[in-house]
């Protein structure tokens, strides 16, 4: 394998902190090329191992083998990507192989292939390690065990850490159970989280943080845009309708219908729901699953939308992301023009032309965060629209970053579409401090269930008609 292409400055540093040790973590911001640093490492050790096994996101596995296309002389033939039709019996012998981590959990014939790639002189890389932060989560427990055997291994992400130390054990528990010292999660948990009395399993404060900093330092490499990037600057708009009458009685309508949950059953589970029903009404349907029925109502989302567009030069491209797959649709019909589209019901193989084909002719890249959020460098762009937004500020940020990241010569504006008066304006808030909504609404109702008989059933009413 022969490089073509050269490190950054920061790159370099994190090589020359990586190299020394097998196990690593590059915690470095999106955009600032995680992905180069890792295929440098691989580079430098290519005479020492057999094969590497790279995790990633479903959604990022042709970017990968894209990147290493780039920035190697390696052909396609020595590049497996895992496909529907991939089992331990016909996979070709090559020398990357890149791998859903999601399928870890969802197929068999997944995991025993790749189980039967990874041996001691094997390359492991977790890309967006933050998928595997959960110590119970089947795909955190396969990935890790049949990781154990490879003699190197990588972790890479720019958002270790979104809900507190807790994030850290599984993804350092991959490398390594010695860097903490916890052979098991309770032992973690006794010496540096402490539980909610009332609420089981809610994590109230964290303890003996410093230890853990100290613990993991030997092994991470950590930088972030602004310490090693000269990039251009951030600008924000925002653009904003009002509910027709119709969305607004049936937006109240929705409200009234979660009023009927006894306060004690409510869960996160119960808020996302509630949160999603309400987000669909402000964007002009309602897929109500206790209904049976898809409710359409009118409504000024597209509208608004159109009219932003009409005052962006007609020569920029625009990146546009949405929610719900139902939200694209109505997107694309009103542009009523070729567009990218990188969401759900695109295949895979057919995900990377949808790229390509928007930075060759396209001038609409559009897409939902789920699916498009993470890994895709999108630097033709210098606009991109939130049609809506997601409940979680990492979401939000990993978006964001798709168009701000090395390669970007223009300020990048970015430009909401936003309901008044409505849950619209709780999720501008919470993005805005860079909180999680459904988490800081599950903590106000859990205050008001401190309360006592009938007060708690009010102050619960209060709360959601406030929304």
């Amino acid at each position: 394998m022969i490089k073509q292409t050269q490190l950054m400055i920061h790159q370099k540093y994190a090589v020359e902190k990586l190299l020394p040790s097998r196990i690593g973590a590059a915690f470095m911001d999106m955009g600032t090329g995680k992905t180069r640093t890792g295929i440098e490492l691989i580079y430098l050790r290519q005479n020492r191992i057999s094969n590497v096994v790279w995790f990633c996101p479903v959604s990022l596995k042709e970017t990968i083998g894209a990147e290493i296309l780039k920035h190697t002389d390696t052909a396609c033939a020595d590049i497996c990507i895992f496909d529907h039709k991939i089992n331990i019996r016909n996979f070709t012998k090559c020398f990357w192989y890149i791998v859903g981590i999601e399928s870890m959990s969802a197929s068999d014939r997944i995991k025993m292939t790749a189980n039967a790639l990874i041996n001691t002189s094997s390359f492991v890389i977790v890309d967006e390690s933050s998928y595997i932060k959960g110590h119970r989560a089947a795909r955190t427990c396969w990935i890790t065990d049949i990781s154990q055997r490879a003699r190197y291994r990588l972790i890479l992400t720019g958002t270790p850490i979104s809900q507190g130390i807790v994030d850290l054990f599984a993804q350092m528990r991959f490398l390594s159970p010695k860097i903490l010292g916890y052979n098991s999660f309770y032992s973690f948990a006794h010496n540096h989280l402490e539980y909610s009395e009332k609420y089981p399993g809610k994590i109230v404060r964290s303890h003996n943080t410093e230890y853990i900093a100290a613990k993991i330092k030997p092994y991470v490499y950590q930088v972030t845009k602004e310490e090693c990037l000269d990039l251009p600057e951030k600008l924000y708009e925002s653009r904003y309708f009002s509910m027709t009458r119709e969305q607004k009685e049936l937006y109240e309508y929705a409200k009234w219908k979660f009023l009927d949950i006894d306060i004690d059953d409510w869960r996160s589970y119960t808020i996302f729901r509630l949160f999603s029903a309400l987000q669909q009404i402000v964007s002009g349907y309602w897929n109500d699953k206790d209904a049976g029925k898809l409710r359409e109502v009118r409504h000024r989302r597209v509208e608004t939308l159109m009219d932003t567009i009409g005052y962006i030069p007609p020569e920029k491209k625009i990146i546009i992301w949405a929610k719900f797959e139902y939200d694209l649709e109505q997107i694309k019909d009103a542009l009523n023009e070729p567009c990218a589209l990188f969401y759900g019901k695109i295949k895979e193989k057919d995900r990377a032309k949808q790229v390509d084909f928007f930075r060759e002719e396209a001038r609409f890249f559009l897409a939902t965060q789920s699916c498009g959020g993470h890994g895709l460098t999108l630097n033709e762009a210098s606009y991109t629209i939130f049609y809506n937004n997601g409940f979680k500020y990492s979401e939000r940020d990993q978006a964001e970053g798709r168009c701000h990241r090395i390669g970007q010569t223009s300020k990048v504006t970015y430009i909401d579409i936003s309901c008044r008066d409505s849950i619209d304006t709780r999720i501008d808030n919470a993005l805005y401090m860079k909180s999680g909504l459904v988490v800081e609404f599950k903590k106000e109702v859990d205050k008001i269930k401190n309360q006592k008989g009938n007060i708690r059933n009010k102050k619960l009413k209060q709360l959601i008609e406030g929304l």
